[in-house]
């Protein structure tokens, strides 16, 4: 009985992380395709049909490489780092609610996500250090600011969700917006908010840890082959979760946004609103040029912080004198 329950979950877990690596590879290649539109290219177009296998090509090239271990590194820490990264990206997995699956349904989701999310700047700070080279270092105490930086903006934003749910628990954070989705009456917390997903998972225009033009690619500089695979799904496996922590925290997770809708299932209705969010990372990275790093900081503590601070207080006065 005990070898199958262990069974059992072995298959649960493999149920989560296998479509998320799939879905992995068609993000990149939606990516290519999407910026391809935007600036008038064709984008991948050879390898399957539509080049829709290219990223799985690339993956394989990717892996085939040498991998290179610079001299001077500490060789355990700099092979440690990728995967961690790309473990905690599979991690926070664990607590996702989809309708009525969930394999771990805790009460304390959103901290056990949050705590996740902030562990993410071990890997890239071990990865800079380990590689014993001044660009890679430089990348890596660039992304630990501006990821501590926005989480303390992210941090209220959830805050205001939080104190309209009454819960930490992310499937009743999902059933408390059956009347109204929580974007609605905290619109701006939710705009903060999804600017605050990009910087902490270093997308543009964010992406200063891995400014090509001023540090050479930053904290991943050293790392070839596999390693550097690990990174690059580490990253787009964060994309998809922070996408998928913001589905649930404000658009309703799995709810249609009209009862008349409520016919078509909910996991159509919570994959669309991700791919809707994946779809703006992509659209921001094509329309937006990269900020300065004292722009960066500046938006984050004179901008994001006091709004969002003030925001929450209002909603805490409202929940307490009219809720």
């Amino acid at each position: 009985m005990q070898e199958y329950s262990i069974l059992l979950t072995i298959f649960q877990i493999l149920c989560v992380i296998l479509p998320v690596v799939i879905m992995v590879a068609f993000l990149v290649y939606a990516e290519r395709k999407i910026i391809g539109a935007i600036q008038l290219r064709v984008g991948p177009s050879v390898v399957g049909p539509f080049g829709i296998l290219q990223s799985f090509a690339d993956a394989i090239k990717g892996m085939n490489k040498e991998v290179i271990l610079p001299s001077n590194s500490d060789k355990f820490l700099f092979l440690f780092a990728p995967i961690l990264t790309f473990s905690l990206a599979l991690l926070g997995w664990s607590v996702i609610p989809f309708q009525n699956f969930v394999l771990a349904n805790i009460d304390v989701g959103v901290s056990y996500l949050l705590a996740i999310s902030a562990m993410g700047v071990y890997g890239i700070i071990i990865a800079g250090y380990a590689s014993n080279s001044q660009y890679a270092f430089l990348g890596a105490i660039r992304s630990a600011s501006q990821m501590i930086s926005y989480e303390i903006a992210m941090g209220f934003c959830i805050l205001c969700v939080l104190v309209l749910s009454e819960s930490l628990n992310l499937t009743q954070i999902v059933n408390a917006q059956q009347n109204m989705w929580f974007c609605i009456p905290l619109f701006p917390v939710f705009i903060i908010f999804f600017i605050s997903i990009l910087a902490e998972t270093n997308r543009h225009p964010f992406d200063l840890p891995e400014a090509e033009s001023e540090i050479v690619s930053g904290y991943n500089i050293e790392y070839s082959s596999m390693p550097f695979v690990l990174f690059f799904l580490g990253e787009y496996a964060n994309m998809i979760l922070m996408s998928t922590f913001c589905t649930i925290l404000f658009l309703g997770g799995w709810l249609a946004p009209f009862e008349v809708l409520s016919f078509i299932p909910g996991p159509i209705w919570f994959l669309l609103k991700v791919c809707f969010l994946l779809f703006m990372f992509i659209l921001v990275r094509a329309a937006l040029p990269r900020y300065r790093y004292d722009q960066l900081m500046k938006l984050s503590w004179k901008v994001f912080m006091p709004i969002s601070f003030g925001y929450f207080v209002l909603v805490a006065i409202f929940k307490y004198f009219f809720a």
